[in-house]
């Protein structure tokens, strides 16, 4: 009973979520700056200014408080490409750069994300493995949101090839442009992925028409 009590307003469910919310933000911010290693219980909860047993109340592992924060950045990313999505005009170079922009935006307008997700994701072999069902959570977000763009019978196998494609090229290309190993400037690099995304859309519904 005594969980369920609200107090000024607020639930003993909201309080908790927003107990996560300091923690993931904190994890965020240790992360980016310092790197996985720093990501302590003791650490996190000083950051977040909350008391350790909040922190068991929301995870069990670092791992898992890792594998929250990319789920939120990977959120974060599919709320803001579908969105774009609904406002862009219906062409497929404006609906490719919105997605695009909107996704690089994302991690580019608060560097910490991209940061985050480089380090966090490639922590362990399990992030590893969690990092790729979202490279193929995105391929098939590209594939769904293609196929009904086009609105062409085409055979799943080559949708499916082609969005894995284009998701994990476009994956290693923007870490490789973070690391800045590629010398474009941001609308460059939107303009180019754009470019690339364009042509292998348009040359498979092409073929099917």
């Amino acid at each position: 009973m005594t969980a369920q009590r609200t107090y000024g307003g607020v639930s003993a469910q909201q309080r908790q979520a927003q107990r996560r919310t300091a923690l993931l933000d904190a994890a965020l911010d240790i992360v980016a700056e310092e790197g996985q290693a720093k990501l302590t219980v003791a650490g996190l909860c000083a950051r977040a200014g909350l008391n350790e047993r909040y922190y068991y109340e929301n995870f069990e592992t670092r791992e898992s408080v890792l594998e929250a924060l990319l789920d939120r950045i990977a959120e974060e990313l599919t709320g803001a490409i579908v969105a774009a999505l609904t406002t862009a005009p219906p062409d497929s170079r404006s609906q490719s750069h919105a997605a695009i922009d909107a996704g690089i935006s994302v991690l580019t307008d608060d560097p910490r994300k991209a940061q985050a997700a480089l380090i966090a994701g490639m922590a362990t072999p399990e992030l590893r493995a969690r990092t790729a069902r979202t490279v193929r959570a995105f391929a098939r977000l590209v594939a769904a949101e293609g196929t009904g763009f086009y609105g062409v019978e085409v055979p799943q196998n080559l949708v499916d090839f082609r969005a894995i494609y284009l998701i994990g090229g476009l994956t290693q290309t923007l870490t490789t442009w973070l690391a800045g190993d590629l010398d474009l400037t941001r609308e460059e690099l939107i303009n180019q992925v754009t470019e690339v995304f364009v042509l292998l859309g348009d040359d498979l519904a092409g073929r099917y028409r």
